[in-house]
C-alpha cells in the first residue's frame, strides 16, 4: 500500500468509492460466496529470534503472566444448560430499551408492521451480529498465528501464543451459542470479509497487528460491551464478560507493542498506517448496516438502511463501537505525528468525540474476570 491523493479520488484508492457515505456503494458489495471454505492467498516471512530474554519488554511481559492465569474453559465454565427463549429475550430487551424506533414510519415499509414482524426483526438482528462476531474471532484466530510467527520480540511471541487459545476459546462459544441456542450462523457480512483478507495479505507484522488487534478487536470489545449491557438473556451476559476479559488484553497487547515500533517510523511509513486504519474503520462501520438482515425480512434494503441511519440511537450506537479504536490509535501518535490526516478522517465519520476517552492499556485491569 503506497500513500494515496487527498479528498474524493483517495478515498475511491482506499475504499472504492469517492464518498464515505455513499450507501448505492457500500450495498453493491455482497457476500455471494456460499461455498464452506475462502481462500485467502498470501505471503510473509516466519521470523526465528534467537534472544530469548524473557521479560526485555516488561509490560508486554505482564501480559503474558496474566494470560496464563485468565484461561477459562468454554465447555465447563458457562451454565449451557441455561434455557434460551430468544422470543421473549428480544420483546425483554426490546421492552427495556423503550420504543422500537424514535422516528416516524408513515410512508415507509415498516408502518403496517405487525407486532410478529417486529419481533422477528429483533431475533434476526440479534443473530446476525453474533454471527459476525464468530466470524471475524476467527479472523482473530489466523491473525494471531500469524504474529507468533512474524513478530521479533519474544515477548511478544509468548503473549500472541496464548492469544490464539484465547481465539480459538472464542470461535467455540459462539459457535456453540449460535447452533444450540439459535439456528446456526449467519454467512460472513462482505465488508468484514474484505477486512480480513486486507489484513492477512499484507506481509508486514504490524499491519496484522494494526488491523486486527488495534482496529478489529478494538471494535469488537466495544460491541460486546454494548450488548452485554442490554441484553438480559444470562447465558449470553456471562458468556460476553469473559470474552471481554481475553478482548481487552488483546487490544492492550497490540498497543504495546505498535508504540515501540511506530515512534521509530518515517513520516510516509506512518502515513500508510493512518491509511489503513481508516480503511479498516470504514470497512467495519459499513458491516454493520446489516444489510442481510433486511434481504432475509424482505424489505427494501435501501429505503430500510436511509429510515434506520435517521435514528438518533442508531447514530449513537454506530459512533460508540469506535470508543475504543480512537483514543488507542491516538496513543500510537496516529492522530497528529507529522500531520493531521486520521484525525480529519475519523472526524468526517463522526467519532474524533472519542479521542479523550480512556486507552485500553489504561482500562483493561478493570475487564478482567476474577
Amino acid at each position: 500500500m503506497s500513500a494515496v491523493d487527498e479528498g474524493p479520488a483517495g478515498h475511491e484508492a482506499l475504499i472504492g468509492r469517492r464518498e464515505v457515505n455513499d450507501l448505492e456503494a457500500i450495498l453493491a458489495i455482497a457476500n455471494h460466496d456460499g461455498g464452506p471454505e475462502h481462500t485467502t492467498p498470501s505471503r510473509y516471512d516466519a521470523l526465528f529470534t534467537w534472544d530469548y530474554g524473557k521479560g526485555a519488554r516488561a509490560r508486554l511481559d505482564r501480559l503474558y503472566e496474566k494470560a496464563k492465569t485468565a484461561q477459562w474453559n468454554a465447555q465447563t465454565d458457562l451454565p449451557w444448560a441455561t434455557d434460551v427463549d430468544i422470543e421473549a429475550v428480544v420483546a425483554a430487551n426490546r421492552e427495556l430499551a423503550g420504543a422500537r424506533f424514535d422516528i416516524d414510519v408513515t410512508g415507509t415499509p415498516f408502518e403496517r408492521w405487525t407486532d410478529d414482524e417486529w419481533l422477528r426483526l429483533g431475533i434476526e438482528s440479534q443473530h446476525w451480529m453474533l454471527s459476525q462476531f464468530l466470524h471475524g474471532e476467527q479472523g482473530a484466530l489466523l491473525c494471531t498465528a500469524r504474529i507468533v510467527e512474524t513478530v521479533p520480540w519474544i515477548d511478544a511471541k509468548y503473549y500472541a501464543a496464548t492469544q490464539v487459545m484465547d481465539e480459538a476459546r472464542h470461535v467455540e462459544v459462539f459457535s456453540k451459542y449460535l447452533n444450540e441456542k439459535l439456528e446456526g450462523a449467519y454467512p460472513i457480512n462482505a465488508h468484514l470479509g474484505m477486512l480480513l483478507d486486507d489484513i492477512i495479505t499484507d506481509s508486514r507484522w504490524d499491519m496484522t497487528y494494526l488491523g486486527m488487534q488495534v482496529m478489529v478487536e478494538g471494535l469488537a470489545l466495544a460491541a460486546f460491551g454494548f450488548l452485554h449491557e442490554t441484553t438480559t438473556e444470562p447465558l449470553l451476559k456471562q458468556l460476553l464478560r469473559y470474552v471481554m476479559s481475553d478482548e481487552a488484553r488483546h487490544v492492550a497487547f497490540g498497543v504495546l507493542s505498535l508504540q515501540e515500533l511506530y515512534g521509530g517510523l518515517s513520516a510516509a511509513e506512518l502515513k500508510e498506517r493512518k491509511e489503513f486504519a481508516f480503511e479498516a474503520a470504514v470497512r467495519m462501520r459499513d458491516r454493520f448496516l446489516q444489510q442481510e438482515v433486511w434481504e432475509r425480512m424482505g424489505v427494501p434494503v435501501k429505503d430500510a438502511i436511509e429510515l434506520v441511519q435517521r435514528s438518533p440511537e442508531r447514530q449513537l450506537f454506530q459512533r460508540m463501537l469506535f470508543a475504543k479504536i480512537v483514543p488507542n490509535c491516538k496513543k500510537l501518535g496516529l492522530l497528529d505525528n507529522g500531520d493531521s490526516w486520521l484525525r480529519e478522517r475519523f472526524t468526517e465519520l463522526g467519532v474524533i468525540e472519542f479521542e479523550d476517552q480512556p486507552d485500553t492499556g489504561e482500562e483493561f485491569e478493570a475487564l478482567q474476570v476474577g
